[in-house]
């Protein structure tokens, strides 16, 4: 189980012992709960034991160094979320773009000084707390959401019922982001970028049809994808109660909606392309419209705005 406590968990991985008590005691003083690891390897299983709110990494140690560290932590599914401030005294270019790299959300120079990495971590801690806080309101309200790195298309977090809409439609694994799913975020973010509408994905069965839409982007660089299921059943019955019609004239209309002519509705119902057309008159009478186009619009409208709303 996670440590929590109420001013935060940190992680220090460093070899030199000198800079360790130093943060130790800054860290302890402020605070925190502060976990130590000499090395990549401990880092990787202390990180992975007890999910730290933030991670101090040194960037250069013998064996596993933390450019590698980094990587490793950030392709687990469990530490993934964690932010790293790398610790360095690599000062040039390429190590700081190799720090962020390698999934560092922000970097210190050496020699440390401890108030700067005091406010660091207390900047990174209430950005991991609002962004937790965040999921777990999504997890408790049951809502399917995954986000999605826009640098590389990883998938870093999800909700349950997102996890299982995602292998339900695309056969994923906990931690994969389909690449038809990312084919269409690269699209819609191409497009969002010049101002342009995007249709949401959508990915159907038989009778089942997932819809996938942005939600919004955060500060971290990461897409929050809405996904939605629609069924054939919770639609009609979104059609009976939005426009008082009788199951067999919402069945007509939503069936319009997919864009079904009469003969193919009466072959999907059992009935006459006569009667079809008989049971859509009364619907147009109900919604006060003349066309079939109106009446899918109309139609459409509805069964959007249920599922929009979490129901069905």
């Amino acid at each position: 189980m996670p440590i929590s406590d109420r001013a935060g968990v940190v992680l220090i991985v460093d070899d030199v012992p000198e800079n360790l008590a130093l943060l130790h005691d800054a860290l302890d003083e402020a605070g925190y709960t502060v976990l130590v690891a000499t090395n990549g390897h401990d880092a990787l299983m202390r990180a992975r034991q007890s999910l730290p709110d933030v991670i101090l990494l040194d960037a250069l140690m013998p064996g596993i160094d933390g450019f590698e560290t980094a990587r490793r932590l950030k392709a687990d599914f469990a530490t993934q979320a964690i932010p790293i401030v790398f610790m360095t005294g690599l000062t040039e270019t390429e190590h700081v773009v190799a720090a962020f790299s390698a999934g560092g959300a922000d970097y210190v120079t050496k020699p440390i000084r401890p108030q700067e990495v005091l406010a660091r971590i207390a900047a990174h801690l209430q950005n991991a707390r609002q962004m937790r806080q965040a999921r777990s309101a999504l997890d408790a309200f049951g809502q399917a959401t995954v986000a999605v790195r826009a640098a590389d298309g990883k998938l870093v977090w999800q909700t349950p019922l997102g996890r299982e809409l995602l292998h339900a439609y695309f056969g994923t694994e906990r931690n994969e982001t389909p690449p038809r799913l990312l084919e269409w975020i690269a699209a819609a973010e191409a497009a969002r970028r010049e101002g342009r509408e995007y249709a949401p994905l959508l990915v159907s069965t038989e009778s089942r049809r997932l819809l996938a839409s942005f939600h919004d982007q955060t500060g971290d660089d990461e897409w929050l994808v809405v996904l939605r299921e629609e069924n054939d059943a919770s639609a009609i019955e979104a059609l009976i109660a939005a426009f008082r019609l009788t199951t067999r004239e919402a069945e007509v209309l939503y069936w319009v909606a997919q864009g079904k002519t009469s003969p193919d509705i009466g072959a999907i119902l059992g009935s006459s392309p006569r009667t079809v057309n008989k049971h859509l008159e009364h619907v147009f009478e109900k919604l006060g419209v003349e066309t079939r186009t109106a009446a899918a619009n109309l139609a459409l409208k509805r069964i959007r705005l249920r599922a929009d709303n979490g129901v069905g």
